[in-house]
């Protein structure tokens, strides 16, 4: 029996010191409340990091997708020189040659209908050796005006803008699917704050109930020391000081891996080349208010706020945006035109004898330049217009009608899948709902037990200092105290967690917490 004390006694000793082992290097304290861990979570998470990128691709693409608006420039520019023999007898000279320079410059605008206006501006200079010439070099310009649109298939506003809308839409697709993760990261965290409060509360549960261990162990000790009770009432005391030290050990555990799990969230572990951070006491205490829940008014605000829902209804707009296309890509071509250009002529004329170029006697020149033709362009001196329609009917419809009919199919599904996920959210809620009633209630249960236990142990305790009953029964009352105060303690943070997973169903969270989406995003 002495052996056996000694082993208990040891084991109890090795249990004591682990404690402080574990605690080295945590001597240093930060209080934090739920709304700081929370927000430390939502600027440093690396989850959070990660998908903050996804929304600001699709704003670089919607960007992109407006760009098609932004007038198109070009220009042109070529020279030739050339060089052959003479094969005509009224060619000036064995070898002829010319030079020739172009130029050109054309704006286009897309119009929102789907047609396309377009003003260009070509000019050349020609210059040769041959004989009879009567202008050389000879300069010309031609302004154009000329306006495309379709009439049936790819007429209109929505059709042009189709990637626009398109695109704006997958922004906020993108925006809400990381707004889903924002509420699950504030749900995480909120998990990892009250599990942390709960081990801490729990430690200090189950170090009252080593107390009270210790203080019926060395009243055992002061009783059997005067011969009033036998020496083996001192072993049962001892072992269950070491088994209550066992159980601190495990709680201390459970505190350092609550700890962790919050830390981890807030990207605030230990990294190199810096130290753990200080142990952390969270400011919070669980709430116990009683929430008055209506079924209609958190149904209105899930349809409102629930981002699964949300996505799927832009989803829903883009493919009635594709099947509308789709539809329009069935009708034949129909496209009208118009055009009105403005030529000028200029250049330097050669003076024959008696006016007659077949002399080849030139008298003299007349000069003139590229600006001449230029002036005569602009200023429209010689009109020419054109106005035209055209009829194209695919020969393909047979093939785009299947296709159609796919695209359909699949938005007839969307519409189903948004239904679907109505009746989903609509369970969600009463199931949610039906848990925070059934926490509170649980709590009340559990606080009754607690009290009832108290009472227990106190009657426990006055009857064994009249001698009605044994240690073992009061060490046994001790422990149903401490499990019925560590179940209270569990039992409200499982309502407090309730109302925080009753919050994420309804998409509420970020509402509640007042986080705006616009400041995480840098807008």
């Amino acid at each position: 029996m002495r052996t056996s004390q000694r082993a208990i006694l040891l084991l109890a000793a090795a249990i004591a010191a682990a404690p402080g082992a574990l605690a080295r290097g945590q001597d240093r304290e930060t209080a934090l409340s739920l709304q700081d861990c929370i927000v430390s979570a939502l600027q440093h998470n690396l989850g959070v990091a990660v998908e903050i990128i996804t929304p600001r691709l699709a704003e670089m693409n919607l960007h992109f997708s407006r760009e098609k608006y932004i007038p198109g420039l070009s220009f042109g520019y070529s020279t030739a020189n050339t060089s052959a023999a003479s094969f005509s007898w009224i060619d000036a000279a064995a070898t002829v040659t010319s030079q020739d320079l172009n130029y050109s410059t054309s704006v286009s605008q897309l119009v929102p209908t789907g047609g396309r206006f377009t003003a260009s501006l070509t000019s050349y200079k020609s210059e040769s050796n041959r004989s009879f010439q009567t202008i050389n070099p000879r300069y010309g310009s031609t302004l154009s005006l000329s306006f495309w649109q379709p009439l049936l298939r790819n007429f209109g506003v929505a059709l042009t803008n189709r990637d626009i809308v398109i695109a704006r839409n997958n922004l906020d697709i993108n925006e809400t699917q990381f707004r889903a993760v924002l509420q699950d990261t504030i749900y995480r965290v909120e998990q990892a704050y009250w599990t942390l409060v709960y081990s801490i509360e729990n430690l200090e549960v189950r170090r009252q109930s080593l107390g009270l261990a210790r203080d019926l162990l060395a009243k055992n000790k002061r009783e059997a020391d005067i011969g009033t009770i036998a020496p083996i009432e001192i072993l049962n005391a001892e072992a269950e000081v070491a088994t209550r030290e066992a159980d601190i050990l495990q709680a201390e555990t459970q505190v350092a891996s609550s700890e962790d799990q919050l830390l981890t969230l807030m990207n605030a572990q230990p990294k190199e080349g810096r130290p753990r951070p200080g142990r952390i006491v969270p400011r919070d205490k669980p709430d116990y208010e009683k929430r008055e829940l209506e079924l209609d008014a958190c149904l209105a605000a899930a349809l409102e706020n629930r981002t699964d829902l949300q996505i799927a209804k832009l989803d829903l707009r883009n493919k009635e945006i594709t099947y509308d296309y789709s539809r329009n890509q069935l009708l034949p071509d129909l496209s009208f035109s118009a055009s009105y250009w403005s030529p000028g002529l200029s250049g330097t004329q050669i003076l024959y004898q008696d006016g007659n170029p077949l002399t080849n006697v030139v008298i003299g020149t007349v000069p003139a330049g590229a600006r001449d033709s230029l002036r005569d362009a602009f200023g429209l001196r010689y009109r020419n217009y054109s106005v035209g329609l055209s009829l194209s009917v695919p020969l393909n419809n047979l093939l785009n009608k299947e296709h159609f009919a796919q695209i359909r199919l699949a938005y007839d599904q969307a519409q189903l899948h948004i239904q679907n996920l109505e009746q989903q959210v609509f369970l969600e809620i009463r199931n949610a709902i039906r848990t925070v009633e059934m926490n509170y209630k649980s709590v009340q249960a559990y606080r009754i037990a607690r009290v009832l236990a108290e009472r227990k142990l106190q009657g426990e305790e006055k009857k064994l200092k009249v001698g009605l009953t044994t240690n073992y029964l009061v060490l046994w009352q001790q422990r149903d105290l401490a499990n019925a105060r560590s179940t209270e303690l569990k039992a409200l943070i499982d309502y407090n967690l309730s109302l925080s997973a009753l919050e994420r169903t309804l998409g509420t969270s970020l509402k509640s917490k007042n986080i705006n989406l616009a400041e995480i995003l840098d807008r």
